[in-house]
């Protein structure tokens, strides 16, 4: 399965995906892992009609993607796969499926989260998703823009996040 890139985007499909990272990476599948899009026609159907032409996008449950990755439907395919939030990719990965890479580029703050990075906020709930997707062997690195610095998430998080008591 040639994942060419996994991202954690808040925001899922919008232009710094599109006109970023989609023409560096040259991916020609975009798999967008959301429980809430996957069950929402309308929101898909908007991803469907904001990508390029040529570009294939499919919106899966967390469930049906383990399904999917794992027994190699993918495989013939270069693949983006975006997910809004840290849980559902490690949800994905202890469903068996297998990333080496995870780049984290759009978790923007709202109430009960701490900047640890340019776009970048977390909270406990984020905090613990990632430490767990690090200790299964996925690096896990801070990029907004392909042209951006590679920076070590947990690093961000040792060094900037102070859990609340």
């Amino acid at each position: 399965m040639p994942i060419i890139l996994a991202r954690i985007d808040d925001r899922l499909v919008h232009g710094q995906v599109v006109e970023g990272w989609l023409r560096v990476i040259n991916a020609g599948f975009i798999v967008v892992v959301n429980d809430a899009v996957a069950g929402d026609e309308m929101q898909s159907a908007l991803y469907s009609i904001s990508i390029p032409p040529g570009i294939k996008i499919e919106c899966l449950t967390v469930r049906d993607a383990v399904k999917k990755f794992t027994c190699g439907y993918f495989e013939k395919e270069k693949v983006l796969v975006l997910f809004s939030n840290p849980s559902d990719v490690l949800e994905l990965i202890k469903g068996g499926a297998r990333l080496d890479s995870v780049n984290v580029g759009g978790l923007h703050f709202s109430e009960g989260k701490q900047q640890i990075g340019k776009g970048l906020s977390v909270d406990e709930q984020d905090v613990t998703a990632l430490q767990e997707i690090a200790k299964a062997g996925v690096e896990l690195e801070g990029r907004v823009l392909p042209m951006d610095e590679r920076l070590n998430v947990i690093e961000l998080i040792a060094k900037h996040y102070k859990k609340e008591n």
